[in-house]
């Protein structure tokens, strides 16, 4: 009987062949998953870190959501800055991401989950544990960026100095003892001068627009009322146009209140030291600053008050995008925070106007004894009196500009005010001189050759049949512009005294109170020692007051009460001697020393044309392709006048054949912040469809013409 074998047949050649590769298989794939990264482990509790990266593109103005790897955990803090990388593809499961650039960025908030339905890339690194975004700054940086038409991340970068490691390894100090409530001093000039200052040493935010009195007295002024604002435990932040003018409001901090309860912020620091500045206010050891345009964002504790000195200045202009004002910005820091707010100088803005008419704020002044008292005397030299002038003919100084020169460098020395050179001319009546005007807009006309018609400088349109508005006049004249060397010609008329300049090759910060000449461009007026001038002399004044820009008169006026401010007061011999027709409306107000009444007279005026700050205005300045490019994805508020466009010269750099354009958007009061957002979106919608020809976008511009 034979039996079966039970065990199965032996497998063929080609099975065995297919197991081993099978095997082999098998062999390398546990290989390649010994050898890849494992996933990190995440922070336990509140593993998202929310952060804005450092990308300033309108269409990335938004945040973006990343783990916290365990080992971060307990550094990756709000308000710290991070590095991420961006862009690339996140590895799924593996918590790493593929290509990408490693920018940087900071953390806005921790959170439990992320609202991405996608894999979250891991924080890089964590480049500080210095928290320098607080809450209060992010939000304000963000309000900036949207009224400004920008990003966030452009304005975190004039918000947020660079890092340094050594002022943030060094140990905070301990912050200085409250100060006492100051003394009014010569703030007892002005009508409501001691209630402004009691206001602020009781805790309380009055808001006002001060005309200060002529003389040396206003630094002084301002550290009182940050003197007071610190006696009530609150922060104070004052901006200044320049370092001349930040040294002297640091000098009168020291000497009314010692050395460590202010700090001064300016560029002439240097990126270290002003970095260890700017971190003992952040980390709220000081809670006073004094600064330049840079400090607006300063992160002051507990702000109770922001000023601005002389807000009229061009310096207060940031360059850079967005381009904010730092008025504004202070003025939107006060709301936020509910702090005072004082805008000073010794001349009114047409802004400052605004803020008093609206009643947002009051008028700070002196009565006019005590203004009488402080100002100098002022003269004028007009069209008429330099005609039957033969001196004045045949040299640049009319007789009674030599006069009152000769008799004051007797007693001191003379300030002479000259125009630099470079401005354009603008076209006004020769009878009444009012500025030539556009029918359709109000835009200022040009004459770009000397056949052709007249054409706006906003909307472009030509003006064939002009006449002048005020007197029915059909002539025209051009003003004259740019300012002729004085110093040589002063030197001859008066041999025996010095003659100094100060202005683009070098500016003086003051001069001895001894006789001299000193020669000076506007904005450039360094101070006498002494008790000031003896006398000044405005020469060409037809220069500032025939820029082609819409604050021409404002402007010329504030750089005459800038330098006359400068000169003694007419109790003491000072007098001031103005070269410009005496019936001009910034010549009047210089002679009775009116800045409020010029500035309020030429914001009703701007009313009346639904010029700024009435009006809410936008320039938009690029090629012809991508304005019109621009414009045809804007959404624009219903009612938005649309001016322009018009040939502008291009940009510093670009090549002159390059056509740029420019239009202004104009809106009513209200639908500025609708405008800026459909700006901004359509900036968005360009990038986003990869329209890389750039457009330049500009919310309140300050020289629209």
């Amino acid at each position: 009987m034979t039996h079966s074998d039970p065990s199965p047949p032996p497998p063929d050649a080609g099975d065995a062949a297919d197991s081993g590769e099978q095997l082999e298989l098998i062999r390398t794939e546990l290989r390649r998953a010994k050898s890849r990264p494992k996933p990190k482990p995440t922070a336990e509790t509140l593993p998202v870190a929310r952060v804005v990266v450092d990308k300033g593109l309108s269409h990335l103005d938004q945040f973006f959501d990343y783990s916290v790897p365990a080992r971060l955990d307990a550094t990756a803090q709000p308000g710290v800055r991070v590095r991420v990388r961006f862009g690339g593809r996140v590895v799924k499961g593996q918590g790493r991401r593929e290509g990408g650039k490693l920018v940087d960025g900071y953390i806005v908030a921790r959170l439990a989950e992320s609202d991405f339905a996608g894999p979250l890339a891991p924080l890089a690194q964590v480049l500080s544990e210095e928290r320098v975004l607080t809450p209060e700054l992010l939000a304000l940086c963000r309000a900036v960026a949207d009224r400004y038409a920008g990003t966030l991340a452009d304005v975190l970068q004039l918000a947020v100095p660079p890092k340094h490691n050594r002022p943030e390894a060094e140990p905070a100090p301990e912050p200085p003892p409250r100060p006492d409530a100051p003394e009014p001093g010569s703030w007892s000039r002005y009508q409501d001068g001691a209630s402004f200052l009691q206001a602020l040493a009781e805790g309380e935010s009055p808001r006002a627009v001060w005309s200060a009195l002529p003389g040396p007295t206003w630094p002084d002024e301002l550290a009182r009322a940050v003197a007071a604002t610190l006696a009530s435990g609150r922060g104070a932040l004052v901006l200044l146009p320049d370092g001349r003018a930040v040294a002297r409001v640091d000098a009168a901090l020291r000497e009314l209140l010692g050395e460590d309860q202010h700090v001064a912020l300016t560029a002439e620091l240097g990126a270290e030291e002003r970095y260890r500045r700017w971190l003992s206010v952040s980390r709220g050891v000081v809670r006073a600053v004094v600064g330049t345009r840079a400090a607006m964002f300063a992160p002051v504790a507990d702000l109770g008050l922001v000023a601005v000195w002389d807000d009229g200045d061009s310096s207060h202009s940031e360059p850079h995008a967005p381009q904010p004002h730092a008025r504004d910005v202070l003025l939107l820091r006060a709301v936020e925070a509910g702090a005072a707010a004082l805008v000073g100088g010794f001349a009114v803005t047409v802004e400052g106007a605004q803020l008093l008419r609206t009643g947002w704020a009051r008028p700070l002044a002196a009565p006019r004894t005590e203004l009488r008292a402080a100002a100098p005397l002022v003269r004028t030299v007009g069209d008429h009196d330099q005609a039957a002038d033969a001196a004045a003919l045949a040299a640049r100084l009319p007789t009674l500009a030599w006069r009152v020169a000769r008799d004051a460098l007797a007693h001191g020395p003379v300030l002479v005010q000259v125009p630099r050179r470079g401005y354009v001319p603008k076209l006004a009546c020769a009878r009444c001189r009012e500025q030539a005007r556009c029918a359709h807009c109000a835009g200022p006309l040009e004459a770009r050759d000397a056949s052709g018609p007249l054409t706006c400088t906003w909307c472009g349109r030509p003006e064939a049949d002009w006449h002048c508005r005020e007197c029915g006049g059909f002539k025209l004249r051009a003003q004259v512009f740019g300012a002729r060397r004085t110093a040589d010609e002063l030197g001859r008329a008066f041999p025996s005294v010095p003659v100094r300049t100060s202005g683009r090759d070098g500016v003086l910060a003051t001069v001895p109170g001894t006789p001299a000449i000193v020669v000076s461009t506007p904005g450039a007026e360094p101070v006498a020692e002494g008790g000031g001038y003896a006398a000044a002399l405005l020469l060409d004044a037809w220069v500032l007051l025939g820029r082609p820009d819409l604050r021409a008169g404002e402007e010329a006026l504030r750089r005459w009460l800038a330098a006359s401010a400068l000169v003694r007061g007419a109790e003491q011999g000072g007098t001031v001697v103005v070269v410009a027709e005496p019936s001009l409306r910034p010549v009047q107000a210089l002679v009775r020393w009116d800045p409020a009444g010029h500035a309020a007279t030429e914001l009703a005026e701007r009313a009346e044309l639904g010029f700024p700050p009435v009006s809410r205005m936008a320039s938009v300045t690029g090629s012809p392709e991508a304005v019109a490019d621009l414009l045809s994805l804007t959404r624009l508020p219903e009612g938005t006048d649309l001016l322009g466009p018009v040939t502008v010269p291009p940009p510093p750099g670009a090549a002159r054949a390059e056509r740029v354009d420019r239009v202004l958007l104009r809106v009513a009061p209200g639908k500025g912040a609708a405008l800026a957002t459909a700006l901004k979106a359509a900036q968005a919608a360009r990038l986003a469809r990869g329209r890389a020809e750039p457009v330049r976008v500009r919310v309140d511009p300050p020289d629209i013409g």
